[in-house]
């Protein structure tokens, strides 16, 4: 490669908070405009904000739970910008001293672990939100977003291709919600990434000229806009031009960015310590109770799963991608014995269906005990694999257990040897020329008898069973 890229990744999450941070106004997703606000996040004359404590814990939790040193005094700042969804003309947030500083997330790389610095992890308020292209042509503001409270997570400029941007965002999501500090929906805007790129020659250490792509919502859409940068900065590189240091967006639809405007810089902003709140400060007690909370985090719950239940590094990974799902498994596995087999009904039907629904495993209805007692009821072989699948998706869509249904819908596999052997001579005499076939040395027709017995007995008989008695009576 001529060149080589340096990405840095600021990702704004949305705290999980009932009200937002310096007022009672609630945070709810989809009210009507403007009915979540008061006058203290609309920036009315001589208010006062006073800070969300569950704000602070929550960014002290993310800080721990990346390995971050948490700051024993931060400090808020005023960052004055003019934006109409921006009432009070500024916004309050953290610069030179905030919560968290110095973590990292690792991610793996072509099998390979990659470690990514996290400079800082600030707390600060969101703006509201334009609504451009109105009836009438009108641009619009809504501010039920204005004052919900935000960490930014900055990462080191560690990144250097757009999957490995990828792999960073899920990570960092994954934490997030392990912990329970943020939904992280990027539908919702609740998880948003501003990505730093600049290239420089390769084996140089110096670093290029950087433009800033703004608000990507999506994984694909980070991959996307970053690799459009990539050329586009390589191709000005090689005419002999010079990068512009500015802020772009991303066209999802087109696949390209395109200027917004020049990048400032923090002087433009002309930060000074907010006035009207007083220095964080969090005691070392505080701190390890805090530190008490954070669960088993995804990578220890991966490797114990590896370690533990004897799982592929592949199954372990996806069953931790999130903590529902990882609580989910454990439960199942404990209760049926079979980890292996509870991992592949997970990963394969149940993620199938629930895809279909675009539902998410909180909401599933088939509950990891009863998933259990279905994979105990093969084991026993008291239904086949391909009954059960019938069973799964019946006890998915109502919640029944596997033994209601089998009894409802008369699914017991059927293990009498007098009952296989009378559809297997039925079989054979119905087939005779296929048997014929077979004892000359066609073994291949083997398959064909196994299913004809399974058809005939509507999938109910015993596969073990079914292949002994075959196998006997083609030889006869």
């Amino acid at each position: 490669m001529k060149y080589e890229a340096v990405i840095g990744l600021e990702v704004h999450a949305q705290l999980q908070t009932n009200t937002k941070i310096f007022c009672g106004c609630g945070t709810a997703f989809g009210e009507e405009a403007n009915t979540r606000t008061c006058q203290v996040c609309i920036g009315m004359p001589g208010v006062l904000p006073v800070l969300n404590r569950k704000a602070v814990e929550y960014t002290v939790k993310t800080g721990l739970a990346t390995h971050g040193t948490i700051s024993p005094s931060s400090r808020f700042a005023r960052k004055n910008y003019f934006y109409p969804d921006l009432p009070k003309g500024y916004q309050i947030s953290q610069y030179e001293l905030p919560l968290c500083q110095k973590g990292y997330v690792e991610i793996v790389v072509d099998g390979a672990v990659k470690r990514i610095g996290i400079t800082r992890i600030h707390l600060e308020e969101d703006a509201g939100k334009n609504l451009h292209h109105a009836e009438g042509g009108a641009s619009l503001v809504d501010l039920n977003r204005a004052g919900t409270p935000l960490m930014e997570i900055v990462s080191e400029p560690d990144i250097r291709t757009p999957d490995e941007a990828s792999e960073y965002l899920k990570k960092l999501r994954s934490i997030l919600r392990y912990i329970e500090v943020s939904d992280a929906d990027m539908e919702k805007g609740n998880f948003r990434c501003d990505a730093n790129v600049s290239l420089r020659p390769a084996g140089a250490k110096e670093f290029g000229t950087r433009a800033e792509v703004k608000n990507v919502n999506s994984f694909k859409f980070v991959v996307k806009a970053l690799e459009y940068e990539i050329k586009r900065q390589a191709q000005i590189l090689d005419e002999g031009g010079t990068v512009a240091q500015e802020t772009r967006l991303f066209d999802s639809t087109k696949g390209v960015t395109f200027s917004m405007r020049s990048k400032e810089e923090a002087h433009d902003y002309r930060y000074f310590p907010e006035p009207d709140l007083v220095p964080v400060v969090i005691s070392p007690e505080a701190i390890e109770s805090i530190r008490k909370t954070i669960p088993e985090l995804p990578d220890a719950r991966r490797e114990r799963f590896v370690k533990e239940y004897g799982l592929p590094e592949y199954d372990a990974d996806m069953l931790t991608q999130t903590r529902a799902m990882a609580g989910y498994f454990e439960e199942a596995a404990k209760l049926s014995g079979r980890p292996k087999v509870i991992s592949n009904w997970m990963m394969g039907e149940l993620m199938r269906l629930l895809n279909a629904d675009n539902r998410e495993l909180e909401d599933c209805p088939l509950r990891p005990d009863r998933l259990a007692g279905m994979v105990k009821m093969i084991s026993d072989g008291a239904i086949s694999t391909k009954i059960a699948k019938t069973v799964f998706e019946e006890m998915y869509k109502t919640g029944k257990d596997a033994e209601t249904v089998v009894k409802d819908q008369g699914l017991v596999q059927v293990s009498d040897t007098g009952a296989i052997e009378k559809i297997i001579d039925e079989v054979i005499k119905a087939n005779a020329g296929q048997a014929a076939e077979y004892k000359a040395g066609k073994e291949k027709l083997f398959g064909f008898f196994v299913g004809q017995v399974m058809k005939a007995s509507k999938g109910k008989a015993n596969p073990d069973v079914v292949n002994q008695l075959l196998k006997k009576k083609l030889s006869e």
